[in-house]
């Protein structure tokens, strides 16, 4: 990691925390690491900053979505031919190890497990705060920790390990990628060891990890490790908790109504405040470039994935919004924007007129729902023999998608392993389009190569399953880090 970005990530820091009510108080200078966390305050709004990294630039935006859906058979970059031209590399499988985007993510990422570092450092030096909080902290701060570092191994592989906030040399060599993991779900598990369930939580605290987030991520782990028993297993727990369920219409879970609902196990939370800085760009670059919605236009559904839904599946014009269509707040129709060749957008990402313009979006992230982790369960429970079951948690999430339609999305009735397997991976594909997990899917099941050259692109077995480490971080870590091969 950069000592210019933890000494950024510092100056953050240290900012979030003192930048409130500074007109009514007297000067008593500034906070540095001696005189924060010292007060139960102090150590919540330590956490809370962790949790402000995950709606940044760098973590869940523009480089994110190219890392994730643009690199995929799922969308294209979008927009104009000339405008993020990196994104058109990333979709071409032609960058380098000088790309913006791995650049851009490593940094956002490493300031996250900075912010996460720092407070499991701290927190237990805060004096006289309370000790139940004091440990529901500390869970929060290593579950933050674990999502950080689990985005970065499946981007780059091997990469450095960093557990302590200020380490004594920055020279820091790349740390077997089993090794991370090992850390990864040493710290899930810390977490719902801890954590109170979803239902726990007041309504203000909404959006805060919790003990199902931390077991829906366990089985995520554990399914991207082909640990099929172990996936089942947490994913079984999360849905016997009966903490969540399926809302009723698909279409809701991506609608201000259903933030933080009943599907919902984990999002970043955002929100447009009047003065700003609770927003995300996350809505903005995704939005209709133009009228009516002065969005940028990135992540443009691909015709490939239009036709993976299969004929009246009411997902795709869920997912999908074209010229011409109004508005799914009903404000305004779609207008033609005639520089963007085969225009459509993201509609999941869309929200409605806010405050601050539309880089001070309020749409949270979506990063885990329990229609994903029904089909975790079913993909995991097939691979281990029992197909019975996995049918009935695929056979939920298409009957949700069907709803009173019942001339649309038949059940699945297979129990050939293969036949039922290549079911739910299809499932996978059309219910979770466009929410950033088409390409950690393809590469963790052995698809990327093969889907990949099937739509002419220039992708290279053993290469391409990986992003570069950014050229940037190998230069200053002295020959401390090695890159991926073929870069």
């Amino acid at each position: 990691m950069k000592i210019r970005i933890l000494a950024a990530a510092v100056a953050i820091l240290l900012a979030t925390f003192s930048c409130t009510e500074v007109l009514d108080r007297t000067p008593q200078g500034v906070y540095t690491l001696d005189n924060f966390f010292q007060t139960e305050d102090q150590a919540v709004q330590s956490v809370n900053a962790i949790y402000n990294q995950l709606r940044r630039w760098e973590t869940h935006v523009f480089s994110y979505i190219g890392m994730t859906d643009i690199v995929s058979d799922d969308s294209e970059k979008g927009s104009f031919p000339s405008d993020g031209f990196f994104l058109q590399e990333v979709e071409d499988f032609e960058h380098t190890a000088s790309n913006v985007a791995p650049s851009t993510v490593w940094a956002g990422y490493y300031d996250g497990v900075f912010r996460a570092n720092l407070a499991i450092a701290n927190l237990p030096e805060v004096p006289e705060m309370n000790e139940n909080l004091r440990a529901r902290l500390l869970a929060e701060a290593r579950f933050l920790r674990a999502y950080y570092y689990f985005s970065l191994v499946r981007w780059f592989g091997d990469i450095p390990l960093i557990l302590e906030p200020f380490p004594a040399n920055f020279e820091i060599p790349r740390t077997a990628a089993a090794e991370v993991y090992a850390q990864i779900e040493a710290d899930f598990q810390a977490a719902a060891d801890v954590l109170p369930e979803k239902s726990a939580y007041p309504a203000a605290d909404l959006g805060r990890a919790t003990k199902g987030a931390a077991l829906a991520m366990l089985a995520r782990v554990a399914l991207t490790r082909q640990e099929f028993q172990a996936a089942a297993d947490y994913a079984t727990a999360v849905i016997e908790s009966d903490e969540y369920g399926l809302l009723t219409n698909y279409s809701q879970n991506f609608r201000r109504a259903g933030e933080n609902g009943r599907e919902s196990i984990f999002e970043v939370q955002a929100t447009a405040l009047e003065i700003g800085g609770a927003g995300s760009q996350y809505n903005e670059v995704q939005g209709v470039r133009g009228e009516p919605n002065l969005g940028w236009g990135f992540n443009r559904p691909s015709d490939n994935l239009i036709q993976a839904f299969e004929p009246g599946d009411p997902r795709r014009e869920a997912t999908i919004l074209y010229v011409g269509e109004v508005l799914p707040d009903g404000s305004a129709i779609v207008e033609d924007n005639p520089n963007i060749v085969g225009e459509r957008y993201n509609q999941k990402a869309f929200v409605e007129e806010h405050p601050g313009g539309n880089g001070n979006g309020p749409g949270n992230i979506r990063l885990f729902r329990y229609a994903d982790l029904l089909l975790i369960a079913a993909e995991a429970l097939n691979e281990i023999g029992q197909s019975a079951q996995a049918l009935t948690y695929l056979n939920q999430v298409r009957a949700r998608a069907r709803g009173t339609n019942n001339r649309i999305l038949p059940d699945v009735t297979t129990t050939d392993r293969d036949q039922l397997r290549n079911a739910i991976w299809h499932e996978r594909r059309v219910e979770l389009a466009l929410e950033q997990q088409r390409w950690f899917d393809l590469v963790r099941t052995g698809r990327a190569a093969t889907v990949m050259q099937a739509l002419g692109k220039n992708f290279v077995p053993g290469k391409h399953e990986l992003f570069p480490i950014p050229q940037g971080e190998i230069d200053l870590s002295q020959g401390a880090l090695t890159q991926n091969p073929g870069y």
